[in-house]
């Protein structure tokens, strides 16, 4: 399926919203956990296709602002397993030249998640390739607050006319400034929303479903994903 896609049309930034890992998990009589466990062993085959696929960014949904709301053992579980995968993947992402970004606020991880983060982050800083976006502790209604609340700040302080205030300063604050925005969204699992993620940004974003549960969103999904995108006439709001 690789060699059908266009090569002139490959989205230069997908975002994924990887649902399904708890549904997984309970079709195999195991618990939640297992299933985020096989989840984050597919990020590490996404990875791969999208720089199979020369894509220049790659966001992907690990942790929502919400999510906090689960189980107290589902989330000291998944926050134990930020630590164990991102020291497991940091030799394999440096091989393959991705540089990590984080969009969320890191501050109210367990210090251990905090410091994996922060230190994949800059052990890849000078990385060219790839671009991998994790958004962590994420939820863009509060990531646009935040930006008004800053560019607030700035009219209060006399370095901002209200008026000059425009599409291109509020995004210059939001956590994703110097980040194309998507072209292509991706969400697993068959769920027809788009779970408080990038809401600003995916203005004028493809958006793709699949019903396949994200520990099975393998390859040859991506591509189809990624062909049915090519599909499509993207018009922007024209004609």
């Amino acid at each position: 399926m690789l060699h059908d896609l266009d090569a002139e049309q490959i989205p230069r930034h997908v975002a994924i919203i990887m649902d399904g890992n708890g549904r997984w998990a309970k079709a195999r009589g195991k618990p939640r956990l297992f299933g985020h466990k096989a989840g984050a062993a597919m990020v590490r085959e996404t990875i791969a296709s999208a720089i199979d696929l020369d894509i220049k960014y790659l966001t992907i949904y690990s942790f929502s602002t919400e999510n906090w709301t689960r189980p107290e053992d589902e989330v000291s579980g998944i926050m134990a397993l930020f630590v164990e995968v991102l020291s497991r993947e940091l030799q394999n992402l440096q091989e393959q030249n991705v540089r990590v970004r984080i969009i969320g606020d890191l501050a109210p991880l367990p210090e251990k998640t905090r410091a994996a983060f922060e230190n994949c982050v800059s052990e890849t800083s000078c990385n060219t390739g790839l671009t991998l976006i994790v958004a962590v502790n994420y939820g863009a209604r509060a990531d646009i607050v935040h930006a008004v609340q800053a560019i607030a700040h700035e009219v209060q302080d006399g370095a901002l006319q209200p008026a000059d205030v425009s599409p291109e300063i509020f995004a210059a604050h939001l956590s994703t400034a110097g980040i194309p925005d998507p072209d292509l969204l991706i969400r697993t699992s068959g769920e027809l929303r788009v779970s408080n993620f990038l809401l600003y940004e995916i203005a004028y974003t493809e958006i793709v479903v699949t019903d396949t549960l994200w520990p099975d969103f393998d390859h040859d999904e991506f591509f189809a994903c990624v062909a049915e995108y090519q599909a499509r006439a993207r018009r922007y709001g024209g004609v």
